[in-house]
C-alpha cells in the first residue's frame, strides 16, 4: 500500500473540518433557539410573581392595623 500523499490528507482534513464547523453552526442554531425560549420563560416567571407580589401586597395593606395592646379596635 502506498504512502497517502500529503494533499490528500490536507483535502481529508479539510473535509473533516469542514463537517465539525457545520455540526457546530447547528448545534449553536439549537442552543440560540433554546437561549430564546429559557429568556421567554424567564420573563413570563418574573412577569407573574410581580403580579403575585402585587397581589400580596395588595392583601397585606387590607390587614387590620393592631395597637400595641393587642387590640383590634373599639
Amino acid at each position: 500500500m502506498a504512502p497517502t500523499p500529503p494533499i490528500e490528507q490536507l483535502a481529508d482534513r479539510v473535509e473533516r473540518l469542514i463537517l465539525r464547523h457545520e455540526e457546530l453552526q447547528r448545534t449553536n442554531t439549537l442552543l440560540a433557539e433554546e437561549l430564546a425560549a429559557v429568556t421567554r420563560e424567564r420573563d413570563t416567571l418574573r412577569s407573574r410573581l410581580n403580579a403575585a407580589r402585587a397581589r400580596v401586597d395588595a392583601l397585606i395593606e387590607r390587614l387590620p392595623v393592631e395597637d400595641p395592646a393587642g387590640d383590634l379596635g373599639p
